[in-house]
């Protein structure tokens, strides 16, 4: 992040994968450290969840096909159903447990490396033990801004279910009419929702750096994205892409096909898959942070270095959000 900030907004696609791997090469001491106490465990978390989750379905699924077949009113019957609700409640319990705690590491590993970008853009010294002592405050700011992204996230699929509900309503007399609403509808909504996305990631980097988080952090991403819209999708298109390739290996080769592999294969597709997953959640999280500078120069809203870093060591050590005076609406000559 050696660039001068009028030079930042000209960034582009593989400009941005390049500087991530610079900044990942250049402080690999302080992001191998965050990625083993934060992001290591979970990459391990979300493919851990794909396993047991289809062990703990097939056990359900196996059980519910026994039911169907067995008589009602009978004892097998009754020890059956005790054993599925048994079932469903430990699989709907997992499910909970998995959302807080990858929720919890996610917020986490955003704020280690959100926070350490922005040390490395001010020339500010920084170690693992400094970010980790700052995490936690930085934690409850992404906590409101996560909550309001579910909130916006839960209101537009209730509407989006609805207006498919009223359109397929509309049309069910021609089955034409029902598949052409349909497509369109789903071009839409995955429209809206990558939207949503990039303004939820982009509001997790201002959340850190700035006063504003929760929705008023949700309303300055959606300003602030305006005109690097095309490369903040193909950035997060291509990372993306990665997620699913990864994911389809592992249940490949740990899921699906997990009778047709040894133990030791098996280990090493794990750790394979663990540690890409782990590099990409790194790659992204950096890439996202660069976004954010790279819309700020885009908009002119100059960041003062020495601002930011006093904001980001804090009084007495203590950290301070950035003043919108000092972040925002703060113009340069161009």
């Amino acid at each position: 992040m050696d660039r001068e900030q009028e030079e930042i907004q000209f960034m582009g696609f593989f400009g941005i994968f390049k500087e991530s791997f610079n900044i990942v090469a250049s402080w690999r001491k302080i992001f191998c450290q965050i990625t083993i106490a934060l992001i290591l465990p979970l990459s391990f978390i979300y493919l851990a969840h794909i396993q047991i989750s289809e062990l703990l379905f097939a056990d359900i699924m196996h059980d519910e096909y026994i039911l169907d077949r067995t008589p009602e009113g009978t004892s097998t019957y009754k020890n059956i159903s005790s054993i599925l609700s048994s079932e469903w409640t430990a699989f709907i319990l997992f499910k909970i447990g998995y959302v807080i705690f990858s929720i919890i590491l996610a917020l986490l590993s955003t704020s280690a490396v959100v926070y350490t970008i922005a040390c490395i853009y001010t020339a500010k010294e920084i170690s693992f033990r400094k970010v980790m002592s700052v995490v936690p405050k930085v934690w409850k700011r992404l906590m409101v801004t996560f909550i309001w992204n579910f909130i916006i996230l839960f209101a537009y699929n209730f509407i989006a279910v609805l207006i498919l509900i009223m359109g397929l309503f509309l049309f069910v007399s021609s089955k034409n009419a029902m598949v052409s609403f349909a497509l369109l509808w789903l071009i839409v909504y995955l429209i809206g929702s990558v939207y949503i996305s990039l303004i939820w990631h982009l509001a997790t980097v201002i959340s850190v750096l700035e006063e504003s988080y929760g929705l008023n952090a949700m309303a300055k991403s959606h300003a602030l994205i305006k005109g690097k819209m095309v490369v903040s999708f193909c950035v997060f298109l291509v990372l993306g892409l990665c997620l699913l390739g990864i994911q389809m290996l592992f249940e490949n080769r740990l899921v699906i096909r997990k009778g047709d592999i040894g133990l030791v294969n098996r280990i090493g597709y794990g750790v394979l898959c663990v540690f890409l997953l782990s590099i990409l959640l790194l790659l992204g999280l950096i890439m996202q942070t660069i976004i954010y500078f790279i819309c700020k120069s885009y908009h002119h809203e100059n960041i003062d270095k020495s601002s930011l870093a006093d904001h980001l060591g804090g009084y007495l050590g203590e950290y301070v959000p950035l003043k919108t005076k000092d972040v925002q609406l703060e113009q340069y000559q161009v």
